[in-house]
């Protein structure tokens, strides 16, 4: 884990960005417990995630909201949801992923449009908006989830990129566990 931390903060150190490292041995946050909706962060607190290292994010990120949700029965907070579009919330249909979704709407100032999936896992997706091609969204293959992939293929303005999620799902991973999405302007 230590190779990876370094690996990435070099990564981002390269790109010239603010890296903010968090000493209190006692806070965990883990990247699955993030969503960061364009306008405010939610935090699951988790396994993986404590309320300390949403704190943490909350002192790093003093210009958004950061609310806490509690994760039951899942491993991250985006292994039931993710932000699909702007604005857009990917949520699964089970009773853990619902309630969650009701705590998010509880706590936020902004309406979020939501588009549920039959099955969790397939909640977990990867947004972007890219110049010269627009709505991007990559997403679970309908030979993993036939139905969940219905789903997505409703988003008509989305360009739709189905990945395959079979072998990271046999270690606890999903699509956003491989990205680290930055928007970063070209220099001039």
């Amino acid at each position: 884990m230590l190779l990876q931390t370094e690996a990435i903060k070099k990564a981002l150190t390269d790109l010239d960005l603010n890296i903010v490292e968090m000493t209190d041995e006692s806070a965990t946050l883990d990247g699955g417990d993030v969503l960061f909706t364009g306008r405010e962060f939610f935090v699951g607190l988790s396994k993986r995630t404590n309320r300390r290292g949403a704190e943490i994010l909350a002192d790093a990120f003093k210009d958004y909201a950061v609310s806490t949700v509690p994760v039951l029965g899942s491993l991250h907070l985006k292994s039931f949801c993710s932000m699909a579009g702007p604005g857009l919330i990917a949520i699964g249909s089970s009773e853990a992923a619902q309630k969650a979704l009701k705590t998010m709407q509880q706590m936020s100032d902004h309406k979020y449009d939501k588009l549920t999936v039959p099955d969790d896992i397939a909640a977990n997706c990867v947004y972007m908006n890219l110049p010269g091609k627009g709505h991007v969204l990559l997403h679970c293959t309908p030979e993993e989830f036939p139905e969940s992939a219905k789903v997505f293929e409703k988003l008509k303005d989305h360009m739709l990129i189905p990945v395959s999620n079979a072998e990271k799902n046999k270690v606890d991973g999903a699509l956003t566990c491989c990205s680290v999405l930055i928007n970063k302007p070209d220099k001039v």
